[in-house]
């Protein structure tokens, strides 16, 4: 049996358990599927919850330290949390903030996308990564990977396509899309039922009560956001399914790799923007 455990693996193309020392998957034909280097790329498989998570994570810790570097020289400093390593203005604005004044005034409609990927300091990114880290992997588990997709990134659209329509003139963070994930795992609650439904329903309401009181007390919140992505995510639940009533198909899928790519492409082209003229 120990023997048998030491030769068993996932295919890292089709994650069922195979021999480790298979030519091939016998399922999906993969080549050398117990070789070293394939061992090491599935660590990081985009089938993945947890993988996607992570990327997203360490692509806000990137865009957060380029936000820095780009005006080093306007970086906040002071001993406030709120403002300790807080990107310049200037920096922001360049790299993809939204809202009415990046959108009427320079016609930036993409920031739209680009928004979610920004924060404003250290303080800002730290809550907002642990809580997609805290929420992610359960509306991962329960969608599917290209649902929670959709939900992440619609959400972060959504959220700031309110706030642009009711006026705010600058905001970015990626609070919106985790407010999408809350608003998924309300409505998988609410829709599920029975104890454990239940029991998911009212915790999700006590983070939205705790976000409303959040963005009451402390100034500089954008509640229209918050609440944007919050009903974005409940339509998109409601929408695309979880995985106990309708399995992932191929609809999700391609609906998130068009955000995905979109995503991608809008960061990409903004921070070569930013780049390009602050160093013209």
């Amino acid at each position: 049996m120990g023997q048998l455990d030491k030769k068993s693996m996932l295919c890292p193309g089709c994650r069922r358990l195979i021999s480790s020392d298979e030519p091939s998957c016998p399922f999906c034909g993969l080549v050398n599927p117990g070789s070293p280097i394939r061992k090491s790329l599935s660590r990081f498989s985009l089938r993945d919850g947890d993988s996607i998570i992570q990327f997203i994570i360490y692509a806000n810790a990137a865009i957060f330290v380029l936000a820095l570097v780009l005006k080093p020289s306007e970086m906040g400093m002071s001993l406030n949390p709120f403002t300790l390593l807080s990107p310049s203005s200037t920096s922001l604005m360049l790299l993809g903030a939204t809202g009415t004044f990046p959108i009427d005034y320079y016609h930036r409609w993409w920031t739209l996308l680009t928004a979610s990927w920004l924060h404003g300091g250290i303080l800002h990114i730290a809550f907002n990564m642990l809580a997609l880290h805290q929420l992610g992997p359960f509306v991962a588990q329960e969608y599917g990977t290209a649902r929670f997709l959709v939900v992440y990134l619609a959400s972060g659209i959504c959220g700031f396509l309110l706030s642009y329509l009711v006026g705010i003139p600058f905001t970015l963070g990626a609070s919106a899309a985790v407010c999408g994930l809350i608003g998924a795992i309300l409505y998988y609650g609410k829709s599920r039922g029975g104890s454990f439904g239940t029991a998911i329903y009212r915790q999700a309401m006590g983070w939205i009560i705790g976000l409303i009181l959040f963005g009451l007390l402390l100034p500089g919140i954008n509640n229209w956001a918050h609440g944007g992505g919050i009903a974005a995510g409940i339509a998109a639940g409601f929408a695309l399914g979880y995985d106990e009533r309708r399995r992932e198909t191929l609809a999700h899928r391609i609906a998130a790799a068009v955000l995905a790519l979109a995503t991608a492409v809008a960061v990409a082209f903004t921070i070569v923007q930013a780049f390009l003229i602050r160093f013209s």
